[in-house]
Order: structure tokens, then sequence, then C-alpha cells
């Protein structure tokens, strides 16, 4: 063989190995490029599973800040409620002295004054929300009566109201405490 057929010969084995060494990198390339691509749809389901982690967890706090601030109105709401429960005996009380039968001159005129005082505190309690609840000629609601005794009488219709024993109240929206009540029964 001549030398330039030996040069031709090394040269042509010099790009056989160049060629086979390109095509194992570009075979190595193409393993690593699959390895990224796999590596990144990882990343993107991670992305997904944190992003509806967040918005759950935002809804989850949107909840909570709502509900904070509806529990927040009504403690706000029936803040004395507990005072208004207490001051119920007193009124009660009211009634029964103001209910004096055949009074002297001068228990009446203290029953005057204890009558004047009594309307001021009603009229304080229902600017504070507190409101009788009415019972005679009602039907019977187990939310705002509490039937403690019943009556068998046919002019008025089944589960009427015929007598307040107690009167209830409501403070706001809301049953402070029920009417104690005589129900008719057919």
């Amino acid at each position: 063989m001549t030398e330039k057929a030996e040069r031709d010969s090394d040269i042509l084995e010099q790009e056989v190995d160049e060629s086979r060494n390109l095509e194992s990198e570009n075979e190595g390339l193409a393993v690593d490029c699959q390895e990224d691509l796999s590596e990144v749809e990882q990343l993107r389901e991670q992305a997904a599973d944190l992003n509806q982690r967040l918005m759950r967890i935002a809804a989850d706090f949107d909840n909570f800040r709502k509900r904070t601030r509806i529990e927040k109105e009504e403690l706000a709401k029936y803040a004395n409620s507990n005072l208004v429960s207490e001051l119920l005996l007193v009124l009660d009380n009211f009634q029964r002295a103001l209910e004096v039968k055949d009074p002297s001159e001068d228990v009446k005129r203290f029953l005057a004054g204890m009558e004047m005082v009594y309307k001021q505190l009603i009229q304080l309690l229902s600017q504070a929300g507190l409101e009788p609840i009415n019972t005679i000629g009602q039907t019977f609601d187990p939310q705002k009566h509490e039937a403690v005794m019943h009556t068998e009488d046919e002019s008025v219709p089944d589960n009427a109201i015929i007598e307040e024993l107690r009167c209830g109240y409501m403070f706001k929206d809301k049953v402070l405490r029920p009417s104690m009540v005589k129900v008719a029964k057919n």
C-alpha cells in the first residue's frame, strides 16, 4: 500500500471512529434528554400538586375568616343576652308587685312609682332588643312556648294558648325565655 493509501486509510478510520463517537455521544445526549424530559414532567406534576394544595389552603383560610367574622358578629349581637336574661327575674318581680289587689292609698302611690320604674326598665330593655312573646290566642309553638298545663276547651281550636302563666321573651331574633302557657286540648 502506498503512503497515500495508508494516510487515506488512517483518515478514514479516524472519521469512522469520530462518527462512532458522535453516535455514542448522540445516544448519550438522547438518554440525557429523555431523563431531563422525565424530570421536567415530574416537576410539572409537583408544581400542579402544590398549586392545588395552595388553592385548598387558601379556600380553607377564607372559610375560616368568614366563619370567624360571623361568630364575632353574633357574639357582639348577643353580648348582653346574659344580663338581660338575669333582668327578666326583676321584671317578673315587678309584675307580681304591681298585681296587688285592693291597695290602700299609700300603697297606690308607692305602686305608681314602681310602675314608672317598671315602664322605664321595659323601655330600656326594648331598645336593647328584648320583646315579649305573644301568646294568648296563638297556636302553641314548642320553640317559643312551654306548655305546663292542658285544659279541655271545645270553644277554642286544638293547641291554642288560653292562658299565659309567665311571660316569655325574645332577644333580637332568639328565644331568651319561652312563655309558660296553658294549652287547649279537644
